[in-house]
């Protein structure tokens, strides 16, 4: 599905362009900046993965300074590690994958996370169970009583692995079948035999495959799990409220560059910038996802739902509450 294409097909999405800003209220603090944000600085956790190169872009083609924002980064292993990054504020915004956001957010009551801007859907061969060249094993089926790296446990990750395997008449243990390694570090647990399979993010998977021949055994995004929502940047209730004008300019820096990205050859040119050890040969094989311009919690409610199937949590999760609105 291509990225017009996926816009096209969202019923009901909220833009999450200039609503923010046109309607944001509160004249700021004292410390306000003086392009009237109310914080000018902000950092913001990301990955080195394929999934969060609008941020790189908005980066190198001066999007978040357009828009008066100096934004520093700290790389994060996984979604699931921003979350008490938030929590504690010592990140004020986060690349971060549902699975891990809707859980805190569920479990802890004190935390209330907000998505501000969605930032990565899955496409054919974005995340892929792998396995070494000479393993004997040939499916996700296979698999069953095997360990299989993922970069972090009950994340999207497991959750992707689980439902294939569910499919084939598997079922994956949160506890027994995964263990955490970070995505460059994969090639490396493969080789060692470590683990027999990994989840594997592009554009890692690509690189395993041509540095090692390792194969794919399974394609994450099939089925039910086919262009689904993967992650995107969230703050804290607190930080929006606090900082409406702020976070409305760091959408429209992220949604320009998210639409940037809907040419494969954009993305290609800005990985292996920051993406180590990653090539131009890499990045133009890698399996290629979609990232999406609007924010629509009606899509985000396939995460929740899956989630609920699979236990991560209890009862249905009311999306819409984890949605930043205009103010």
């Amino acid at each position: 599905m291509t990225a017009s294409h996926r816009r096209a097909a969202v019923a009901g999405a909220v833009a999450i362009t200039v609503l923010l800003a046109a309607t944001a209220c509160g004249g700021g603090e004292d410390g306000a900046s003086a392009n009237g944000l109310e914080k000018s600085e902000i950092l913001l956790g990301t990955m080195t993965i394929a999934d969060t190169a609008s941020v790189q872009l908005a980066l190198s083609k001066g999007l978040f300074k357009d828009e008066g924002l100096t934004v520093k980064t700290q790389v994060i292993q996984g979604g699931a590690a921003g979350i008490p990054l938030l929590r504690s504020g010592r990140l004020d915004i986060s690349f971060t994958n549902y699975v891990s956001l809707f859980t805190a957010g569920v479990k802890d009551p004190r935390f209330e996370p907000k998505i501000i801007a969605e930032g990565f859907n899955s496409a054919a061969r974005t995340h892929v169970v792998m396995v070494r060249g000479d393993s004997p094993y040939k499916t996700i089926k296979d698999l069953a009583g095997k360990t299989i790296a993922v970069n972090t446990k009950r994340n999207i990750s497991t959750l992707l692995v689980r439902s294939a395997g569910r499919a084939q008449g598997v079922e994956f243990d949160d506890d027994k079948s995964f263990v955490e390694v970070p995505p460059p570090a994969m090639e490396h647990a493969l080789k060692s035999r470590s683990v027999e399979g990994v989840m594997a993010i592009e554009p890692f998977g690509t690189q395993m495959q041509q540095t090692m021949g390792a194969r794919m055994v399974a394609d994450l995004s099939s089925g039910e799990t086919a262009n689904l929502p993967i992650a995107g940047f969230a703050a804290t209730e607190k930080f929006v409220e606090k900082n409406p004008k702020t976070v409305a300019a760091f959408q429209r820096a992220v949604v320009k560059a998210q639409g940037m990205c809907a040419d494969r050859k954009v993305v290609q040119d800005i990985l292996p910038t920051y993406a180590k050890g990653i090539d131009a040969k890499v990045a133009a094989a890698m399996g290629f996802g979609v990232y999406p311009t609007t924010l629509d919690a009606a899509h985000l409610k396939r995460v929740s739902d899956l989630m609920q199937r699979f236990g991560y949590v209890d009862k249905p999760i009311d999306v819409k509450n984890f949605v930043a609105t205009p103010s």
